[in-house]
């Protein structure tokens, strides 16, 4: 399990390389100080900054910062990290580097919790000058992330010479929560945000979607729900990461049983138990998300993700588009390429997500083109808007280019609806002509929980974190299984360009009283399709190659409410309507659009027992039964077609 550990880690942090080798860039460049910085309530935060060796009274330089649950090693001043900032072109046009343990994390005081509720911008605002005004209260203080940031700035102004009075931030994944949370109630220096990869709430990012829980992410549940007793430099948790003993993740998943068989790993794990105790949208849930309080956010904004990111892919998205509403006249933009979690940070050459190949040196375009230009920009440059970025930044994955809109998604974008026919064609309303009138016939498939749908073929990766490949990983192994039906249009006499958001309405029914409903939207590949010069595996053909472009989960208990949910009334026709994630997506000439729609996707999400019980993690193994599922002919996937 410490290899899982290893790469967990990795993937989340990798954007700063925290590593202790002897790289000379940074020792010759920059100085390395270490502080315990106090917050409004007396909890102190151990903070290290980087400041360039040249910085002085007439050459000055803005703050650029990370706040992180996941370490800011290596400790010690005489000790320095090889790479700083989110890329290597900022690390070397030099800026006043910060890395901060957040509460009760590595060498920080103070108790930690999961997606710490926001209360800062419950409170007065800020007064003049810098200084933040704190509601009388008889109780504690009221902190969050967002006064931890604040309070962060407020004393690096203070205290750090040679600035040049304004501070940038960035992170990724759980460290682009901490990025988005520190934009509320910002603090007045604080000039550009870019929350990459952002967790925004844990119903729908990360350890659920749409409800349905990820078990993936069994093995992780140490990392989030161990506290310490004091600060550390050691991986406190450790020794709590479950050891299963093989390399077949599929089958330990399977042989665990019901979810409430975790118990005996996670007894005392504080997240866990919340987890399974608050299986509804509730006030637990509610109060950790971070989007309700994105709003009255004055400066600049650029979030990033990837368009296979198969742990937060909600969050930027959503985070982009709730600041575009919420705050009308703040710099706000959106990048999206075509990376796995976190993956734009680093350099790879060829970029390749599972065997698809998007061109070389996208990463560095990236760096260089994007985020280089809005921190410049808005932290050493006039800071006014015209950065030459465009609203929107978004990779095309199927005609392997950047492309820019204005708006996004694009006012040009026209809605067209795909109706999931009984002879499996994926056939427009134009095609099908009489389809709003239909509904009377049906596909159906006899949906065994204890015989799930694998999300993946590859048993080894299923026992750390959520596996990066699935994102596009070839789909043909499914089609081929009773309990999955396939959709697909003719082979397309034109490319079409799928270019916004996606929506699933699902006319269905089932014997059972819950059902999970899986969509998931695929380009086909053409018979003779040449595989390209950098395929990973030698093994796999392009030809009739079945490309994952974007899927999505519905627990079916929340068609109707995430916070009361409800179960099916057995045979009855009903409505189930779900959003998958925007795409940008070109499908040629020559290929074919397939949807997949199937009931179980393990372990990826945890099996529904299709049994309607009050509490899925407290399922007793006879509450899992088969159901008989089927979806209707007016049934329909709603795109948005660019022209």
């Amino acid at each position: 399990m410490k290899l899982h550990l290893l790469a967990l880690l990795f993937v989340v942090a990798s954007a700063k390389a925290q590593l202790t080798s002897s790289g000379t860039f940074v020792k010759d460049n920059y100085q390395k100080f270490e502080y315990k910085i106090p917050m409004r309530d007396g909890t102190k935060l151990h903070t290290a900054v980087y400041i360039p060796k040249d910085a002085s009274a007439t050459k000055k330089y803005p703050f650029l910062m990370q706040r992180t649950c996941y370490s800011v090693a290596p400790y010690g001043a005489d000790t320095y990290a090889t790479q700083l900032g989110p890329s290597g072109t900022l690390m070397r046009e030099k800026f006043i580097f910060v890395y901060q343990d957040v509460r009760g994390r590595w060498m920080s005081e103070g108790t930690w919790t999961n997606m710490t509720p926001t209360v800062t911008d419950q409170q007065p605002a800020p007064a003049a000058k810098g200084k933040k005004k704190v509601a009388k209260s008889t109780g504690p203080v009221l902190v969050d992330e967002s006064s931890d940031t604040y309070d962060t700035i407020e004393w690096l102004l203070k205290n750090v010479p040679n600035n040049n009075g304004r501070v940038g931030q960035w992170g990724i994944s759980y460290p682009g929560f901490y990025t988005i949370a520190g934009a509320v109630a910002a603090h007045p220096a604080l000039k550009a945000s870019s929350p990459q990869a952002p967790v925004s709430d844990f119903f729908f990012d990360d350890f659920h979607h749409n409800g349905a829980f990820i078990q993936a992410y069994i093995f992780t549940f140490p990392v989030f729900g161990v506290q310490h007793s004091g600060p550390t430099d050691k991986p406190w948790y450790a020794n709590q990461m479950i050891k299963t003993g093989t390399n077949d993740g599929f089958q330990w998943q399977y042989d665990l049983g019901p979810l409430k068989n975790a118990d005996k790993y996670y007894k005392d794990n504080f997240y866990w138990q919340e987890t399974v105790n608050h299986p509804n949208y509730d006030e637990f849930w509610q109060k950790r998300s971070i989007l309700p309080h994105l709003k009255n956010i004055k400066h600049a904004m650029m979030t990033v993700g990837g368009w296979f990111d198969a742990e937060d892919l909600y969050g930027p998205l959503n985070i982009y588009k709730t600041v575009e509403k919420n705050n009308p006249g703040t710099y706000n933009t959106l990048v999206m390429g075509p990376f796995g979690h976190g993956r734009w940070s680093r350099e790879t050459g060829h970029t390749l997500h599972s065997n698809i190949y998007f061109g070389d040196s996208i990463a560095t375009f990236y760096q260089r083109n994007i985020e280089a230009k809005f921190f410049d920009h808005f932290l050493k440059g006039p800071g006014d808007g015209k950065t030459g970025l465009p609203e929107a930044y978004l990779f095309n994955t199927g005609r392997n280019e950047w492309k820019t809109f204005d708006k996004w998604p694009a006012e040009n974008a026209q809605k067209i609806q795909y109706y999931l026919t009984t002879d499996g064609q994926l056939a427009t309303n134009k095609i099908m002509g009489s389809a709003e009138a239909g509904g009377n016939s049906f596909s159906e498939f006899i949906s065994d929980p204890m015989k799930p749908v694998p999300y993946t073929e590859d048993n080894t990766t299923l026992q750390g974190f959520t596996p990066f490949n699935y994102m596009s990983e070839d789909q043909r192994f499914a089609s081929k299984r009773p309990d999955v039906l396939t959709f697909q249009t003719d082979v397309l006499a034109e490319d079409v360009t799928l270019g916004g958001e996606i929506m699933a309405k699902l006319k269905v029914s089932t014997t059972g009283t819950d059902a999970d409903w899986v969509v998931k939207l695929i380009d086909v590949y053409p018979p003779d399709e040449p595989n390209h010069a950098y395929m990973p595996n030698k093994n796999i053909t392009l030809g009739n190659y079945q490309q994952m472009v974007r899927s999505e989960a519905m627990r079916g208990r929340f068609r109707n409410s995430f916070e009361k949910p409800e179960p099916f009334k057995s045979g009855e026709v009903t409505d189930v309507t779900f959003r998958l994630q925007d795409v940008l997506h070109t499908f040629k000439k020559g290929h074919r659009m397939m949807i997949q729609v199937q009931s179980t996707w393990f372990p990826l999400i945890d099996r529904n027992p299709q049994k309607y019980v009050d509490n899925i993690f407290k399922a007793d193994e006879k509450d899992f039964q088969k159901a008989t599922h089927r979806v209707y002919d007016n049934s329909v996937i709603e795109v948005q077609v660019l022209k």
